[in-house]
């Protein structure tokens, strides 16, 4: 796909095209993709929805995940990555960036850029990644006025609240937050940081809105698949920063060997080539569109 075609733009809102998703049977998998390129890749391999991490993003900025990005620079990720993929995706909007108002001018925001569904969470700021531990709890009701204010600003914006309360308040006081945040409007509900397979079974036995699994690395949720989530009653699942991760853990090798031996030999077996590269990103499409760039031959060696 290039964007510079109007022929190729989805017709419909990125939430109506997510809810269609959601409609149909079996559980919607949706991989962390952090900008275009990751995007791009995660559409080629067959990905129909993608995850837009509020880690993810603050980690490939130098930053921590504290709740320190901003609404608009939180859209420039939504729209590069909407305009080259077309894919719906659910978007991470931490605590709402403030109060009601604010979560009104999130929902409005993210809308535009493209986003299909947003992630509100019922902490406090600082806040902290959900496998953490000490997260400081917004009280049920505040969380609730957000998820209505989110409601009322969305146009067809899908609605999923997360609560990370299993920590402070136990299951079951996480399960009371979600059952309030369902009636005050939430469309789906994101049990953060949930420990085995019962407590999201238990989860989804109690709460009858689609639920979403979080199956981050390195945390405090044991690795299931996405067929094992499903077999639980899930209805969505991520990788919010597996994509991140792997690619940092890449830059790490790369950048030891330019500075160990002077030359990047060693590490071409692992790069994309750049008939690769390019082929991802539809580089002789966007010359085709401009009859004064001629086509460009891509060199037939190993150098880049």
């Amino acid at each position: 796909m290039t964007y510079l075609l109007a022929s190729t733009l989805p017709a419909a809102p990125a939430g109506k095209r997510l809810r269609a998703l959601l409609d149909r049977p079996g559980i919607l998998a949706m991989p962390g993709a952090y900008n275009g390129l990751s995007g791009l890749q995660a559409k080629a391999a067959g990905f129909e929805a993608l995850y837009l991490s509020g880690a993810a993003m603050s980690a490939q900025m130098g930053l921590p995940d504290l709740g320190i990005l901003t609404i608009d620079e939180v859209c420039f990720y939504i729209r590069q990555i909407a305009r080259v993929t077309g894919l719906p995706m659910l978007v991470d909007g931490d605590t709402g960036f403030g109060e009601a108002l604010n979560v009104m001018q999130m929902v409005r925001a993210f809308e535009e850029a493209g986003a299909g569904a947003v992630q509100i969470e019922d902490q406090l700021l600082p806040k902290k990644c959900g496998h953490l531990s000490d997260k400081k709890l917004a009280p049920a009701a505040d969380m609730a006025a957000k998820v209505a204010a989110a409601r009322r600003a969305r146009r067809d914006l899908v609605i999923v609240a997360r609560t990370d309360a299993l920590e402070a308040e136990g299951l079951e006081g996480a399960i009371a937050r979600a059952r309030l945040y369902v009636e005050a409007g939430a469309d789906a509900i994101f049990p953060e940081a949930l420990s085995d397979a019962a407590d999201f079974a238990r989860f989804a036995e109690q709460v009858k809105v689609p639920l979403l699994a979080n199956m981050t690395e390195f945390g405090r949720t044991p690795f299931m698949t996405a067929d094992e989530f499903a077999g639980l009653g899930y209805k969505m699942v991520i990788w919010p920063v597996s994509a991140l991760r792997v690619a940092a853990k890449a830059h790490e090798a790369l950048y030891a060997t330019i500075r160990a031996t002077g030359s990047t030999r060693a590490m071409l077996a692992s790069m994309q080539t750049r008939a690769e590269l390019y082929a991802t990103i539809g580089y002789a499409d966007y010359e085709a569109l401009d009859a004064s760039i001629v086509r460009s031959l891509v060199p037939d060696g190993r150098g880049e």
